[in-house]
């Protein structure tokens, strides 16, 4: 009998299934498709390769402030598609070569969980102590009448050999607003129109107001509160018929398609009392096992944030519970990012959710435009917030839109998670100049000494 039989190879069970074999567990991963799930083959990685061309050639445009006069003669698509797929596969590689490295057996193939003890893969019966459940999510479907004809999902935009002059892109959420600013870098026309009254309204209200200020000084139309009733395709275009909203309707090239779901149909969850919460993700503990002992699960398939990197730290988690510990799993230092222009990075409560919880809010801000290495790469927009409780210090969030802000926000993820108060962040040190001191200015803030700000 093997000590762990993983389900999934992307992100998350590949690192449980390594470190569950650093243990000296005996391990089993099945996986139905390609190694490195969403994250390597149709989400983290080839988007980013993409919005790193977009950012090419906003800083041919910038290029200008310094002196340098350039020009973009084109654009080869297949050598950007070449590149995408090239990143990829090297990664993909890396992982096989891994997981053979550390002793994991690896079978192709789909799992149906039998028992807490045994899963079948394609006719294969498997049996194991511990299972744990990491197999990702895919694309959902939206009910949108006639939006069959026109859709564009997200797999499509990373293939793209030539983008759409314009696209409608129903939702404010992570994918969609990163969706929004790589379409919108390649010079496609982007309307935004979804039902919450701003993008991104599960961050800050004041990441949400900087992000779609970058949006719209780019061209992009945001349409809060907005319906999409119906998609009708004419000799003209995409009629998209809305409502809520002054325009009845407007015309598009596309439609995008980036609703994800987690995958738990058809693995037998139901069956041996697996519990799902509403978005049909898998409930777990803050041990990251189930309903049914022995049955853990991580990543996309719990729903959630649905984000690679918590998938692998959920996965260490998770493979080391399923061996010898009882460790519980900070979901509230969980980072958020978007690889946009400006770039955004938040961890914690916002403002807002701080304030309904009942702390005594206080909030440390420091702008960019006063970063002196912001200064110097004209790369001015954004800020730092600190969001924290008066009482003890506490750092309960942090909220950074900026350039390199994904980089930086971890920086904030250590701080809480060493439980540093605001205070003794205010007194660390940083390299002048870089962009994180900026995080340790906001902290001067927030106790109302920063240096480099005018007295309120």
């Amino acid at each position: 009998m093997n000590d762990v039989m993983v389900i999934g190879g992307g992100s998350g069970g590949y690192a449980a299934a390594i470190r569950a074999a650093q243990l000296g567990a005996g391990v089993v991963l099945a996986e139905c498709a390609e190694t490195g799930g969403t994250c390597v083959n149709r989400g983290c990685i080839p988007s980013k390769v993409w919005l790193k061309a977009g950012k090419f050639l906003d800083q041919v445009e910038t290029g200008k402030t310094f002196g340098i006069n350039a020009c973009v003669k084109g654009i080869d698509f297949k050598m950007l598609g070449e590149r995408k797929s090239g990143v990829s596969a090297e990664i993909r590689m890396g992982m096989e070569a891994l997981l053979q490295n550390n002793g994991v057996e690896v079978i192709k193939g789909r799992a149906v969980i039998k028992s807490p003890q045994e899963v079948d893969v394609d006719g294969r019966t498997i049996e194991t102590k511990k299972i744990i459940v990491a197999t990702g999510s895919s694309l959902g479907t939206q009910k949108i009448p006639g939006l069959d004809t026109a859709a564009m999902t997200t797999d499509d935009v990373l293939e793209m050999t030539a983008v759409p002059e314009s696209i409608l892109v129903c939702g404010f959420g992570y994918i969609e607003v990163e969706m929004a600013f790589l379409l919108n870098a390649f010079g496609c026309k982007v309307i935004m129109a979804a039902e919450p009254a701003r993008i991104l309204p599960k961050e800050d209200s004041d990441t949400s107001q900087r992000i779609a200020q970058a949006l719209r000084e780019n061209g992009v139309q945001i349409m809060p509160r907005t319906s999409v009733e119906s998609v009708e395709t004419t000799k003209a275009g995409t009629v998209c018929k809305l409502s809520g909203t002054k325009e009845d309707s407007v015309t598009v090239e596309k439609v995008l398609v980036s609703k994800r779901v987690p995958n738990t149909k058809n693995l037998g969850l139901e069956k041996i009392g697996v519990e799902l919460n509403k978005d049909n993700g898998i409930r777990v503990n803050d041990r990251l096992e189930t309903s049914v002992k022995g049955i853990f699960a991580i990543g996309d398939a719990t729903g959630g944030w649905m984000l690679s990197h918590a998938a692998s730290s959920m996965a260490v988690f998770a493979a080391e519970n399923a061996m010898v510990e009882n460790n519980c799993y900070s979901f509230h230092l969980i980072p958020r990012c978007l690889w946009t222009q400006p770039e955004m990075g938040a961890v914690g409560l916002s403002e807002e959710e701080a304030e309904k919880k009942g702390y005594d809010v206080e909030t440390g801000v420091f702008p960019y435009a006063i970063n002196g290495l912001a200064m110097v790469r004209n790369q001015v927009d954004g800020a730092v917030k600190i969001v924290f409780d008066t009482r003890y210090g506490e750092i309960l969030g942090v909220h950074i839109v900026g350039s390199n802000a994904t980089e930086i926000i971890g920086e904030a993820v250590m701080a809480m998670q060493l439980e540093a108060t605001v205070q003794e962040l205010a007194r660390s040190i940083r390299v002048h100049p870089t962009f994180s001191e900026a995080v340790v200015d906001a902290a001067r803030d927030a106790g109302d000494w920063a240096l480099y700000l005018p007295r309120s």
